[in-house]
């Protein structure tokens, strides 16, 4: 059965939601992502989406092919399977960065709180192999954790009503590649030539709940043969 710490709960008239802990960890991400598996296989047509998050799982179902306790069953099913889950069986992904000023307007800021050099702050950051814990935001923001205590930082003061497609930034011990053009508060530090969402392609994001992410600093010249916007570099963020 599974253990005291998971709840099944009802979310809704047609969904559940899971909790698998009461605090993120990568074990409780692991079973997220083999749970989500689990129901993919054994619910079938019955599904209609799963919605993870850092230590839950929503899953929503057809309402006119099933009843809540046929889905329960399967869900408690796939609990017990699960529960001992100790390691991801997401992938890990390489996502290149250009890491400067001139990318990422913050990292002077943030090397000079952490009493390091700007090139001992980028190597910290790209160091580090992430978590995907969740997607949200918008589609094709994966929150990515966690970052070295040293790096960690509050958002910004004052948000940014622009914050430019493939910025990668931080805030507190998350980090993360914004998907698109939209305000932001976190600290800037570099940007990303890799499309975080696309939805002509299948699948349209590169990551999912439960993968790793690493980063690998590029030059500037690759991040424009990469298909990263000039437009950004002579225009610096601000």
């Amino acid at each position: 059965m599974p253990t005291s710490r998971m709840r099944i709960e009802v979310a809704s008239e047609n969904s559940f939601i899971i909790y698998f802990n009461d605090h993120i960890a990568a074990h409780t991400s692991a079973q997220i992502s083999a749970c989500a598996a689990c129901l993919r296989q054994s619910m079938g047509p019955l599904l209609v989406d799963m919605v993870p998050s850092y230590a839950s799982l929503l899953v929503i179902y057809q309402a006119h092919l099933t009843d809540h306790y046929e889905v329960k069953g399967l869900i408690a099913q796939a609990l017990t399977q699960v529960q001992d889950e100790a390691t991801s069986t997401g992938k890990l992904i390489y996502l290149p960065v250009y890491y400067s000023q001139e990318s990422g307007p913050d990292l002077p800021l943030l090397a000079q709180a952490a009493n390091l050099t700007v090139a001992d702050t980028i190597a910290l950051h790209h160091s580090m192999a992430y978590q995907v814990y969740a997607i949200g935001f918008a589609p094709g923001f994966a929150y990515l954790g966690e970052v070295d205590q040293r790096l960690a930082a509050p958002r910004i003061a004052t948000p940014r009503l622009k914050v430019p497609k493939g910025a990668v930034a931080i805030a507190d011990r998350q980090t993360a590649v914004y998907p698109s053009q939209s305000p932001g508060g976190w600290n800037l530090i570099g940007l990303c030539p890799t499309p975080m969402f696309n939805p002509d392609q299948d699948p349209p994001m590169p990551v999912s709940v439960g993968d790793q992410i690493k980063f690998e600093p590029i030059t500037r010249a690759e991040f424009l043969q990469q298909g990263g916007d000039e437009q950004l570099l002579l225009e610096p963020i601000a």
